[in-house]
């Protein structure tokens, strides 16, 4: 297969700086969007969850049936993903009774299992395959589980002695670990991907919670849904402004 041929059918963006950016801040989108139904409006954890899951779905129908690479819908589908993880993530936590220290580690086993179920059906993992049918529902299914685990996990830390900024902090530390790893280690960038879009949620989650929860807990008690909106506008901004282009090869993860 040609570079052209391969870039037709690329159907993610490549992995590059403004990706990550744009992900952070989807993610921080996804927290206080989240919080915005099931809190703000006050219609439930349950209810919050089947309205991203029906809309998440539908986007990822609409992006399976994409010929093409398209940003806008890409990224509204992340954005479902992660709107979605947020209210599940919570229902799983508090309304099923498991905690965080639970909710996280069933999560963290369906991601693996995802990833691996994947990789022994399709032979990789990588997002330079994700061109056909059955490679775009293990990766939307896994980003899904991904975005659920992040929410967990950063609420799980930020309820300790750390806050949320602490837990920003080592969220974030972790995640510039693995940029080191990946220009400085021969390990495999593959892993690194997937270890680096699972840290970017939760560093998302605790930084929206920081943005939205009261002063008392810690947080600045902005706003959630003034918060989503500025959140909403600068991602559209950069998806606008920022190049964007498929995946053409393993190599760039």
């Amino acid at each position: 297969m040609t570079k052209s041929q391969t870039l037709s059918l690329s159907k993610v963006p490549a992995v590059t700086l403004g990706f990550w950016v744009i992900k952070i801040l989807a993610t921080t989108f996804g927290e206080t969007a989240g919080d915005t139904v099931s809190m703000s409006l006050n219609l439930g954890y349950l209810v919050g969850t089947a309205i991203f899951a029906v809309l998440l779905c539908i986007l990822v129908a609409l992006q399976i049936r994409a010929k093409n690479f398209h940003p806008a819908l890409y990224w509204a589908t992340i954005i479902a993903s992660t709107t979605a993880g947020t209210t599940m993530a919570d229902f799983a936590t508090r309304s099923m009774g498991i905690g965080y220290p639970g909710g996280s580690l069933l999560l963290l086993a369906l991601v693996l299992a995802s990833l691996f179920i994947w990789y022994r059906t399709l032979g990789s993992i990588s997002v330079a395959s994700v061109h056909e049918p059955r490679a775009e529902i293990y990766y939307w299914l896994t980003i899904t589980f991904s975005q659920t685990l992040g929410t967990a996990l950063g609420d799980w830390v930020a309820d300790g002695p750390l806050g949320y900024l602490g837990a920003a902090v080592v969220f974030g530390a972790a995640l510039a670990l693995i940029a080191i790893s990946y220009y400085r280690t021969n390990i495999c960038h593959i892993g690194l991907f997937w270890a680096a879009f699972i840290l970017t949620r939760p560093l998302g989650a605790v930084i929206g919670d920081f943005l939205d929860k009261p002063i008392g807990q810690g947080g600045l008690e902005l706003s959630r849904a003034a918060a989503s909106i500025v959140l909403g506008v600068a991602i559209i901004t950069l998806i606008r402004f920022l190049p964007q282009r498929p995946a053409i090869s393993s190599a760039e993860i």
